[in-house]
C-alpha cells in the first residue's frame, strides 16, 4: 500500500496529522531520531535516522506518493550552522530523494516568521518579501525561509509542492510554546514588552493539520502548486490578554508588570553578548527576536488559504481553550 510519510511525525503538529491521516484510512510512515511506540502501536510504520545523514531521506520516502515535511529545528537562540543543517540541509536531502522515488506532493510546514522584517505586521499577506538575514537576529526565520524557497522552487508538473505558515500553534500536547509561557508567569520572570496592546494570531493544532490535508487536496487539483499560505484562527487576539485570560483559568496572577520595547531590546543585546562569550548552555532570558515578537502585530490574511485550499478554522476556540486549560491543570 503507498503510504504518506510525515516527518516529525511524533511531535505537536506532526502527531496531529498522523492522527487525521489514519482516521482517513492513510497508511502512514514517519521518521524521527527516537522511538515512536504509540505510533508504531496504531499502525504507523517507523523509520529511525537524521534526516540531514546521507541515505536516511531514501529509506524514509521509499514507496511513498506524498511527503509532509514538519520535523524541523525550532528556537530563538543557537548556532547557526545546526539550524541550517536541520532545516535547510536536512529538506534539500529530503526533495532530492522524495523527486527522485517517484514522490508527486510535498507539502512543507514553514512559518510566518519567514517574512520577519523586524516591523508590525497587520493583515499582511503572502506577497511580503523573505526575512533579509542580514537584519534579522535569529537563526530559525532565516533557515527556514531558505527551506522554503528550495520547496516551491522544487515544484513541478510531476511534483507538486507548496508551503504554509501557521502561526504560534497551540492546543492540548503542546510541551514547549504554551506550557513555557505559563512556567515563567508561575515564576514571576514574564514581563508585558512595550504598551501590551498588540494583536497576534494563534493557530489551534487541529486547524493546523486540517490545512495541511486541504493542502494535499489542492495540491491534487493543481490548485496550490509552488506556493505559500499563512494560516491562522481567522482573527488575531491581544497577545497579553489572551496570556493573562488563560493564566486566569489556571488561578496564576496575571502578568502586570511591564518594560519599554527599548530596554528589552537592550537588555536581550547584552545578554546574547555574554552567552556567546561566555559559552553558557540553554537561551538567554530574553533575546532581540523574541523582544521584537512580544511587542508588536503580528497578524496575517489567510483570505488566500481560504481561496485556495478551501481552509476554515474547524475549532471552537472557546472550548478548545478550556480543555487545554484542563489539560495544563492536570500535569500532564
Amino acid at each position: 500500500m503507498t503510504k504518506i510519510l510525515v516527518t516529525g511525525g511524533g511531535g505537536f503538529l506532526g502527531r496531529a496529522i498522523v492522527n487525521r491521516l489514519l482516521e482517513s484510512g492513510h497508511g502512514v510512515r514517519v521518521v524521527g531520531r527516537g522511538a515512536q511506540p504509540e505510533l508504531e502501536a496504531a499502525g504507523v510504520e517507523f523509520v529511525r535516522g537524521d534526516l540531514a545523514q546521507p541515505g536516511v531521506a531514501r529509506r524514509a520516502v521509499a514507496g511513498c506518493d506524498t511527503v509532509f515535511h514538519v520535523a524541523a529545528k525550532a528556537g530563538v537562540w543557537g548556532d547557526f550552522v545546526e539550524f541550517h543543517r536541520a532545516n535547510v540541509e536536512a529538506t534539500r536531502l529530503l526533495l532530492e530523494a522524495a523527486r527522485e522515488a517517484g514522490v508527486s506532493r510535498f507539502v512543507y510546514t514553514s512559518t510566518p516568521s519567514v517574512v520577519f522584517n523586524g516591523s508590525a505586521l497587520a493583515g499582511a499577506d503572502e506577497s511580503l518579501p523573505y526575512v533579509e538575514p542580514s537584519k534579522c537576529p535569529c537563526a530559525y526565520p532565516v533557515t527556514k525561509a531558505e527551506a522554503e524557497r528550495l520547496v516551491l522552487a522544487a515544484n513541478a508538473p510531476d511534483f507538486r509542492t507548496c508551503a504554509l505558515r501557521p502561526h504560534l500553534i497551540w492546543g492540548v500536547g503542546d510541551n514547549h510554546l504554551v506550557p513555557r509561557v505559563v512556567a515563567r508567569a508561575r515564576a514571576g520572570r514574564l514581563r508585558i514588552v512595550g504598551r501590551g496592546d498588540n494583536r497576534v494570531d494563534m493557530t489551534h493544532v487541529d486547524n493546523a493539520a486540517h490545512a495541511h490535508l486541504l493542502a494535499l487536496d489542492a495540491l491534487s487539483r493543481g490548485t496550490a502548486c509552488g506556493r505559500a499560505y499563512f494560516l491562522s484562527d481567522g482573527a488575531p487576539v491581544p497577545l497579553w490578554g489572551w496570556i493573562n485570560g488563560l493564566l486566569g483559568r489556571l488561578g496564576v496572577a496575571p502578568v502586570t508588570r511591564r518594560v519599554p520595547v527599548w530596554a528589552a531590546y537592550a537588555a536581550a543585546t547584552v545578554a546574547e553578548g555574554l552567552w556567546r562569550i561566555l559559552r553558557r548552555e540553554g537561551e538567554p532570558p530574553m533575546t532581540r527576536f523574541v523582544a521584537v515578537e512580544l511587542s508588536k502585530d503580528h497578524w496575517f490574511s489567510i483570505e488566500a488559504a481560504m481561496r485556495d485550499l478551501g481552509y476554515a478554522p474547524v475549532v471552537d476556540n472557546e472550548r478548545a481553550l478550556a480543555e487545554l486549560a484542563d489539560w495544563l491543570k492536570s500535569g500532564r
